[in-house]
C-alpha cells in the first residue's frame, strides 16, 4: 500500500503517526510525507528543512513533498487543497494520516480541512494528534510499542525543536512516550498511537493495520 502522512511543520507528523509509519515501512508498504510549510515560525528554514529531511530517513520514507506556505499563514482555501490533492494523486494514497481539526494552531486546523475535501477520493483517511489537538477521542489505535523508540528517535532529528513545548523542563520526546503510554492503555497494550477516523475500510482477507 501507499501511506502517505500530511503535516503543516516539520516535526508534526513525526509526533502524531510516525510510530505507525515505521511499522507501516517495515511490514513493506511505501510511505510517504508531505510538510505544507518550512517552519521557518520555530526556527531558521534552512535547519528545520534538514532536521525534516533527516527524520524522515528514520521512517523509512519513500518520498519527502513540500508545500510552499508561510509558517502559521497557512490558507483555508482551493490552492491549499489542489496542493493536497495533487500529491494524494502523485502517490496514489491508500491511506492517508493528516492532523485532526480540532485544534489551537490554525495550521493545523486549515490542513485538517483542506484534506478533508483533497482527500475525498481516498478509502482511508485517518486524524491524528499532536501536542495542540483538542478534543481527541480516538476509536482507532495502532500499537507501536516496537517502533516507539525509532519514532522518538525520529522526533529527536529535530534537534531545534526538542525543548521548544512550552512547558518549562518538558520535551517533545517526554509528550510522545506519555501520550503513547496513554493511548496504549486505551487500545489495550504499553504503547500507541490513536487515531480517529474520516472513513476507515477494512478488508478483512487483509491485515490493515
Amino acid at each position: 500500500m501507499n501511506v502517505l502522512a500530511i503535516g503543516a511543520h516539520p516535526d508534526d507528523i513525526e509526533f502524531g503517526c510516525g510510530g505507525s509509519l515505521i511499522k507501516y515501512a517495515k511490514a513493506g508498504h511505501s510511505i510517504y510525507l508531505l510538510v505544507l510549510t518550512d517552519g521557518s515560525g520555530g526556527g531558521s528554514p534552512a535547519t528545520r528543512r534538514r532536521e525534516q529531511e533527516r527524520a524522515a530517513k528514520f521512517l523509512h520514507a519513500k518520498d519527502l513533498f513540500w508545500g510552499a506556505f508561510r509558517d502559521t499563514e497557512l490558507p483555508l482555501n482551493q490552492e491549499l487543497i489542489r496542493q493536497i490533492e495533487a500529491v494524494v494523486k502523485k502517490v496514489r494514497s491508500d491511506i492517508v494520516f493528516v492532523h485532526y481539526y480540532d485544534d489551537t494552531h490554525q495550521d493545523h486546523r486549515h490542513v485538517s480541512s483542506c484534506t478533508i475535501s483533497a482527500s475525498r477520493y481516498s478509502r482511508n483517511v485517518l486524524f491524528y494528534e499532536g501536542p495542540t489537538t483538542q478534543n481527541f477521542s480516538p476509536s482507532v489505535f495502532i500499537d507501536i510499542d516496537h517502533h516507539l523508540e525509532k519514532k522518538l528517535a525520529s522526533l529527536k532529528a529535530h534537534t531545534s525543536q526538542v525543548m521548544k513545548t512550552n512547558i518549562e523542563g518538558l520535551s517533545i520526546l517526554e509528550i510522545a512516550k506519555s501520550s503513547a503510554h496513554f493511548r496504549g492503555i486505551q487500545g489495550r497494550v504499553k504503547s500507541a498511537e490513536g487515531f480517529v477516523p474520516l472513513r476507515l475500510f477494512i478488508n478483512v482477507a487483509e491485515n490493515l493495520l
